[in-house]
């Protein structure tokens, strides 16, 4: 059975939120070791905040890449069908030929970090034309965001926004914009039983 995708408890966990949230979409609940859970929670939320507190600037991009390559290791252990990537810098945009939408065509998710009234984890569940379907942990009752941005709490399983390419692919401080090129991350997710591989993709979308 798959679980509905959860709200971050805190000001600071969009992080591990976003990275549990992947689990629970890709994988049934019976499959998620315990393990699993405890690694991520352990080995987020690792950044101090200004006044010293340890978690209250969230999650680091060391700390997703750690994680990225832990869970490889668990794929490549046989403990779940799983596989991950971590991409930075300029290899993170949304566009026809980025690596982010590819992840996306063949059955996988994405933890991407981008702008909100800070930086923000969220999760991209699927592309559809050029918009994209993700779940934002942060919960809210009202769509601040105008016409742009997509709201729906009827998705609980799957996404609360629809965010066109191009809110993405800006540079400025605004709402879902990756922001700076060179500060740009994201950690592509695969169930491999059900990664498409590029000629699948091609007959899934014909």
């Amino acid at each position: 059975m798959k679980n509905p995708l959860r709200y971050q408890v805190s000001e600071y966990d969009c992080g591990p939120t976003s990275m549990l949230n992947a689990m629970s979409y890709l994988f049934a609940r019976e499959e998620i070791q315990p393990e699993i859970l405890r690694n991520i929670m352990i080995y987020s939320l690792d950044c101090y905040g200004q006044s010293g507190v340890l978690g209250q600037s969230g999650t680091s991009r060391m700390a997703m890449m750690f994680l990225s390559r832990w869970l490889s290791g668990v794929g490549e252990a046989g403990l779940l069908p799983i596989e991950c990537q971590y991409l930075s810098g300029k290899s993170v945009y949304l566009g026809e030929q980025s690596l982010v939408v590819d992840a996306l065509n063949r059955g996988g998710v994405v933890v991407m970090r981008l702008y909100m009234d800070g930086e923000h984890y969220v999760l991209l569940t699927k592309r559809e034309g050029d918009n994209i379907y993700l779940f934002d942990p942060y919960y809210m009752t009202e769509n601040p965001f105008g016409r742009e941005i997509e709201f729906s709490l009827e998705q609980p399983c799957r996404y609360n926004r629809i965010v066109p390419f191009a809110c993405f692919n800006r540079e400025e401080a605004a709402p879902y914009a990756l922001g700076k090129v060179a500060e740009r991350e994201a950690v592509l997710l695969f169930d491999t039983r059900n990664k498409l591989t590029a000629e699948r993709t091609i007959e899934y979308f014909i």
